[in-house]
């Protein structure tokens, strides 16, 4: 297994990253959600690195990245995309995020579409209102640490059914958004409370699936059916999930992603 290696974007921020698969495949980019790192895609990993060269990465201010003072914004958190693609010199890119991870891919898609071939959106919308609200979460994180947010976080990503059975696979995820430092948290929360891609999200052209989960109360089905009709031919698979779809639905998550890529 390889380990965590580290790429210095243009501002000195350190982004962590790692690649899995035949060297020879196609890149398939993964990016994580908020207060998770790389390791919330283990599901699918036996799966993709048999098609794929997968590279994982954890986004600004969470994993093993740097986690700068301040705002962050989600221009720069698609620029750390594409500044570690030029560092790893990759051209072009298949793109799967899941929340924020999609809201980067979103970015990727408007600004940069010459470097993706594909773009996956899961549990993810192009505006996460109201400012109020992101501002509210930057004061708690900022007074009470991560513990609070982390109990809540995993209360509302995971179905009632799932979180009575599914505890090994949801345990890591609670271990991640307690281990995420809450400068860093706080700093993506305010990118997510500046963006709004409402309008420049139908400028995407490029081949793009959304994935959205039917139970998910922080990006509910109608913000993936607005994405799908905002994207030209774009498709939607609903899975029968809440927020971590791809943890509650490995198999079906997995599939959607393979046979959209195939």
């Amino acid at each position: 297994m390889m380990e965590k290696l580290f790429a210095t974007m243009g501002d000195g921020c350190r982004i962590a990253w790692r690649f899995d698969g035949p060297e020879n495949a196609p890149v398939l980019m993964l990016s994580n959600s908020l207060g998770t790192d790389m390791d919330m895609w283990a599901p699918q990993m036996a799966q993709w690195t048999q098609s794929f060269r997968v590279l994982r990465y954890d986004q600004r201010g969470h994993g093993a990245s740097d986690a700068p003072a301040g705002a962050y914004s989600i221009d720069r958190l698609g620029r750390d995309v594409i500044e570690l693609l030029d560092v790893l010199k990759i051209g072009t890119i298949d793109f799967c995020g899941l929340s924020l991870g999609g809201m980067t891919g979103q970015w990727l898609g408007i600004r940069e579409p010459g470097r993706l071939r594909r773009l996956v959106l899961a549990n993810t919308s192009s505006f996460m209102g109201p400012p109020s609200a992101w501002d509210a979460r930057i004061e708690l994180v900022r007074q009470q640490g991560m513990a609070p947010l982390a109990d809540a976080s995993v209360e509302r990503w995971f179905t009632q059914a799932f979180a009575a059975t599914g505890q090994e696979a949801i345990a890591p995820i609670g271990a991640m958004l307690q281990l995420t430092r809450p400068q860093g948290y706080a700093g993506c929360c305010a990118a997510i409370r500046d963006m709004d891609m409402r309008r420049s999200v139908a400028l995407i052209d490029l081949p793009t699936l959304v994935i959205g989960g039917a139970q998910d109360p922080a990006t509910p089905p109608p913000h993936s059916e607005a994405l799908t009709r905002a994207i030209a031919g774009s498709q939607l698979v609903m899975l029968e999930a809440a927020h971590l779809a791809n943890v509650e639905c490995p198999e079906a998550f997995g599939e959607a992603v393979q046979e959209f890529l195939a």
